[in-house]
């Protein structure tokens, strides 16, 4: 697990009385940490991706303050940064991440759980990708990706309406 933070804005659009659409526009960090222990090396590295992502939720009042969402998400690679975490003195770096060796775009599904007490929203998000963090490439005629992961991350977040 890795942490990180998001930041960004969100409006809500009521459809009825208890159902709304909530399009919402941030920045977000994510990650990994894995570990390769093979013939060649055994390394654990980690991965800090930055993204641009908007996500468009169906979002339905249980009661007046507890609130559920779901719905698709899309996002864009910004950036990145992979870090070697091991005491492998030979393989010791720290480089941003080259994104066009990595799928730019993902797309994937979310799920949150809310609470609104006046201007003040609390609750944790949890999304999952649908698309490999890395791209399929050929190593010595053997098919590979790299990192061979989807975006799977949980969120805490703290929310102010301006309205």
């Amino acid at each position: 697990m890795i942490t990180g933070f998001n930041v960004g804005l969100f409006a809500k659009l009521p459809v009825t009385k208890n159902i709304g659409l909530q399009p919402e526009i941030y920045y977000s960090t994510k990650g990994s940490e894995v570990t390769y222990n093979n013939l060649f090396a055994n390394v654990t590295a980690r991965f800090k991706v930055n993204y641009l992502e908007v996500p468009l939720r169906l979002m339905m009042n249980i009661t007046q303050n507890f609130n559920v969402h779901v719905g698709p998400y899309a996002t864009i690679m910004v950036s990145g940064k992979a870090t070697n975490q091991s005491n492998v003195s030979l393989s010791d770096y720290e480089r941003a991440l080259k994104i066009p060796d990595y799928n730019q775009l993902d797309a994937g599904i979310e799920a949150v759980v809310g609470i609104d007490i006046g201007a003040l929203s609390i609750g944790a998000r949890y999304n999952y990708g649908l698309t490999k963090v890395g791209k399929e490439r050929t190593f010595f005629g053997t098919n590979y990706t790299f990192p061979d992961a989807s975006n799977s991350v949980m969120t805490l977040y703290i929310g102010i309406a301006l309205n």
